[in-house]
């Protein structure tokens, strides 16, 4: 495969950006401004669809950890250049989000922070709540639209870069990578060993094993970290109906509260621990390649282990981080149309031009991941489907051109042939953050591990830096399905049934990153002439709202209606139960549902609340308009013993639409 050489020009360019240093003086890194912040973008708590597994019978029915946004900020003040990076406890980063993100940015900070410098990025978590696009696609299972939803995440991430811009001062960013190889597992082998044979020599345990962490400091001490990793948000699997910030939600959990001792209701400056993906394609954290199996056979300890293995390992890294970054902070950023880019045989693998096409789902992507999230039974990976082939012909009509392009798959939805618009973004955002040494670039996607290495390697080619100085950070800015590589695409596993754009789709990717960086190397702007469309006035939603609350006869709202026992003992499990109304009435972000009380001699006090793994709050219908909440507190073996209770807080609606918070408490119970 060719590359552009860098004039000498560009190299001297490099040189002085920092590019080609592999460390730099503490000096210049005391230039640099600093800051961490997060906030809550916890959605609906129940009946509402939840985004990942398009299982329809999946709605959210409580909380197990809430989900949030965590903000990283550098910034140059010599250049007045700034690069954010926001991290969400969700399945995707839509288009529709990043839009109403960056309308928020520009009327508080006007051009300081916008699409072109901040990435937002998604832990890729399935068990969160869903609708959230104006794409059709990502809201059919979920029926429709979720304002409340949608609002929760884009106020969440708002706050988290306003909170990162308020803690801006003078420190550093430390960067240490090393490997992890015990939380993922390649669930796509067959394909992943079509590439060429020097390219998977890269990869010899069939994984991606490289960490990247950037531990951020002011004084002296370490106010927050961000690791990229790639392993799915699919621990918890299709059958688990709480909200859950799945193995990375953990994993900054445990980091944030267990490590740092962060009270996340209470804490106005925490640490902030961010666990951003990178090409997890291909990668399962399902180590027995079978849903909620690897390490364990449930689902709630696989995801404890998964996440506490990268917490632990990006914690080692934070601790031995030596090198301070430094050097300039830039970026590139432009939109691509990417169901018609025509691809120069300069980035394909056998060396001809070829172009992208509209996007199209094939059978395999009715499929779904057997290892992660299958699909209902109607077709297998990898394997010929003439029914649903003839099916999708039948009911979508796609087009003769479009399965031509499309080679080897059996198109059955032309999302991207659709009237009046297409059910995916085809005008996609691409984007290259330049911290110092460190070029990080956001694509709209997930990537394939070999994707990612490929489109790594043409930018640090072009850079002339190493590979490892270049990391691409999946599900940024929006959202459309995977990209797979050529030889990938050709099986036709899960991945490749929903690389939307066809077999050129990561050649397409690689070519235009390399543009960016390009105009990176040289210092040139990067022109942009594409504007995605803005569906933000064309939604509809068929999920039912909430009518009334009522208590049940002779009983009130916040009621108990079981009571604890009188005792126990570390590591038992305290189960209660209240009258309720619904979680829709009040999403409570930035708050809880429960709070788990000690009394320290003169008041209650709060040590636990419905973010913290020992807890779970379930939200059921259990007549018309009647709920109840059922809660449970695991007490940690590591608990203080004393005297506890339990509160629940809530919302109650009336006929004529007044909601009305209520709480309640429990008898108080002895811990031994």
């Amino acid at each position: 495969m060719t590359h552009h050489p860098l004039t000498r020009l560009a190299r001297a360019t490099l040189l002085s950006l920092g590019l080609l240093a592999t460390t730099c003086h503490t000096a210049t890194a005391q230039g640099w401004r600093v800051g961490v912040g997060m906030s809550d973008l916890t959605g609906e708590a129940a009946e509402v669809g939840m985004m990942g597994y398009a299982e329809l019978a999946q709605k959210t029915s409580g909380i197990h950890q809430r989900l949030r946004a965590r903000a990283f900020i550098t910034e140059d003040p010599r250049t007045a250049r700034a690069a954010v990076i926001v991290v969400t406890d969700t399945g995707l980063v839509t288009q529709a989000v990043q839009q109403a993100v960056m309308k928020r940015l520009a009327a508080k900070f006007g051009q300081r922070y916008t699409e072109r410098n901040v990435m937002l990025t998604a832990t890729h978590t399935h068990a969160g709540p869903g609708g959230y696009s104006h794409y059709a696609l990502y809201n059919i299972t979920v029926l429709g639209f979720q304002q409340r939803t949608f609002q929760a995440i884009v106020d969440g991430i708002v706050e988290a870069i306003e909170r990162a811009h308020a803690r801006l001062a003078f420190g550093e960013v430390r960067l240490q990578q090393g490997e992890l190889s015990n939380a993922s597992r390649n669930r796509s082998p067959l394909a992943f060993r079509l590439n060429a044979a020097q390219d998977r020599a890269q990869f010899p345990q069939e994984i991606d094993p490289l960490m990247t962490v950037l531990t951020f400091r002011q004084g002296g001490q370490a106010i927050g970290a961000l690791s990229f990793f790639g392993t799915h948000g699919t621990s918890m699997t299709n059958r688990n109906t709480l909200i859950s910030g799945d193995n990375k939600g953990y994993a900054a959990w445990h980091w944030e509260h267990e490590v740092e001792g962060v009270r996340h209701l209470h804490d106005a400056q925490p640490f902030v621990a961010g666990f951003a993906q990178t090409n997890p394609g291909d990668l399962s954290p399902n180590l027995n390649l079978r849903p909620g199996s690897g390490p364990t056979e449930d689902e709630f300890e696989n995801t404890r282990l998964i996440g506490l293995r990268q917490a632990d390992k990006a914690r080692s890294l934070s601790q031995q981080a030596s090198e301070t970054l430094g050097g300039d902070i830039d970026f590139r950023m432009r939109y691509v149309d990417m169901s018609r880019v025509q691809v120069s045989g300069a980035y394909t693998p056998d060396g001809r031009p070829t172009q992208t096409c509209p996007a199209a789902l094939g059978a395999s992507f009715a499929a779904g991941s057997t290892e992660d999230g299958p699909g209902p039974g109607i077709a297998q990976e990898g394997q010929p489907n003439p029914f649903l082939s003839a099916v999708g012909g039948l009911v979508f009509w796609p087009s003769l051109t479009l399965r031509e392009c499309q080679g080897a798959k059996e198109v059955v939805i032309p999302v991207g042939e659709l009237k009046p618009y297409p059910w995916t973004p085809e005008v996609l955002p691409i984007q290259l953050l330049k911290i110092g040494t460190m070029v990080f670039a956001g694509l709209p996607a997930e990537p394939t591990m070999m994707s990612g290495w490929r489109i790594r390697r043409q930018i640090a080619r072009t850079l002339g830096v190493d590979t490892s100085r270049v990391i691409v950070v999946g599900y940024s800015n929006a959202y459309t399905q995977y990209v797979t590589t050529p030889e990938e695409y050709s099986l036709q596993d899960y991945e490749g049934g929903s690389t939307l754009f066809g077999p050129a789709t990561q050649p397409a990717y690689m070519q235009e990153f390399d543009r960016l960086a390009q105009d990176l190397a040289t210092g040139r702007p990067t022109l942009n002439a594409l504007v995605p469309r803005d569906l933000s006035q064309q939604q509809l939603n068929f999920q039912t709202g909430v009518v009334l609350d009522l208590p049940g006869w002779g009983k009130s709202f916040g009621q108990v209606l079981v009571e604890p026992n009188a005792q126990y003992t570390l590591g038992q499990t305290v189960s209660v139960r209240f009258q309720t109304g619904h979680p829709k009435n009040n999403l409570r972000r930035n708050g809880s549902f429960l709070l788990v009380q000690r009394w320290n001699g003169q008041t209650w006090q709060t040590v636990a609340d419905d973010s913290d793994w020992a807890t779970r709050y379930r939200w059921k219908r259990t007549m018309g308009a009647e709920s109840v909440a059922d809660i449970e507190w695991r007490i940690p073996t590591n608990a203080s013993t004393g005297r506890y209770r339990i509160v629940h807080q809530g919302d109650a609606r009336n006929l004529i639409g007044r909601i009305t918070p209520f709480s309640g408490e429990t008898r108080s119970f002895d811990v031994r």
